[in-house]
């Protein structure tokens, strides 16, 4: 007997990924590698003089086969509502399984945390010269999934450990992140087998797990001070809700708000599908933060 639970997140993933790629406005590098570029989308809604600037990062459990191409109907959401939009594409896994993964392996180390670093420092550049409506001082972050780690990550690098490569001397420039369905908290994905043990996976297998918590796992890097928000299915089977409320719990031990808002019945894809309802909700609690 097929699990019901099962076959709603397939039909939720098929609905999420059936709308066509929406293609950039502009394209520029921040690196030399092929995946180190930012597709910026402009408003397509009046927005006044100047929009904020949203910047997404892509999920796919830092897998190869799954590039920044797949969530471009939601950033074309977020276009259409008025916002610039910033799509940032890093380097993921190798195609090649190895260590004994079944599949491709997730993220690079310290790659993948070099790309999203270097990205983010980038943007506020590229972005003045690919959407000169974009308003700089009015930046959201948001990611779903893998890149909800690195939305929350991005924003948190300033609390890494001293001697980190990625260490910012303060705050981020930033209104706030929204995280979708996040991988937050590192320890309680690895306990519930998040994504095939991806969290593992991108930190360099057990013998480098607990070692580079510190420099990776968000629950780890609070209080950041930055607003932050987590929206979450609560039938979310690929990142259950226990990861969410795990990392939202860490942020209050740590003396820090972060708001979640859980929405009844819906699960892991609806978030980045603009079909859904949940899509408008992921739009609107961006909202909140950036005007």
């Amino acid at each position: 007997m097929t699990d019901p639970a099962v076959e709603r997140d397939a039909e939720e993933a098929a609905s999420a990924f059936s709308h066509p790629r929406v293609p950039p406005d502009a394209t520029a590098a921040y690196g030399d590698h092929p995946d180190q570029v930012v597709d910026f989308y402009a408003p397509r809604a009046p927005a006044g003089a100047t929009a904020p600037l949203v910047v997404v990062l892509h999920g796919g459990a830092w897998r190869a086969p799954y590039d920044r191409a797949h969530i471009t109907p939601l950033v074309d959401l977020l276009a259409r509502q008025g916002f610039a939009v910033a799509n940032v594409e890093y380097r993921r896994g190798s195609s090649v399984p190895h260590q004994g993964a079944e599949g491709p392996v997730a993220g690079r180390w310290p790659e993948t945390f070099d790309d999203v670093a270097a990205a983010m420092d980038a943007l506020p550049g590229l972005a003045a010269a690919a959407l000169p409506a974009a308003d700089l001082r009015r930046t959201v972050v948001t990611g779903h999934s893998a890149g909800g780690h690195l939305a929350l990550w991005a924003a948190a690098r300033h609390v890494l450990p001293a001697g980190s490569p990625w260490r910012l001397a303060g705050p981020p420039q930033l209104r706030g992140v929204v995280a979708l369905a996040p991988i937050a908290d590192f320890t309680v994905a690895e306990e519930l087998g998040v994504c095939g043990g991806a969290c593992g996976q991108l930190l360099g297998g057990p013998e480098r797990f607990e070692g580079r918590l510190a420099a990776a796992d968000p629950a780890r890097l609070l209080p950041t001070g930055i607003a932050t928000t987590v929206v979450q299915g609560r039938t979310d089977i690929v990142v259950p809700p226990a990861v969410a409320e795990s990392y939202v719990a860490a942020a209050a031990q740590a003396g820090e708000t972060v708001g979640l808002t859980l929405l009844d019945g819906v699960g892991h894809f609806p978030l980045i599908d603009p079909a859904a309802d949940a899509a408008a909700v992921v739009a609107e609690e961006i909202a909140q933060l950036a005007w």
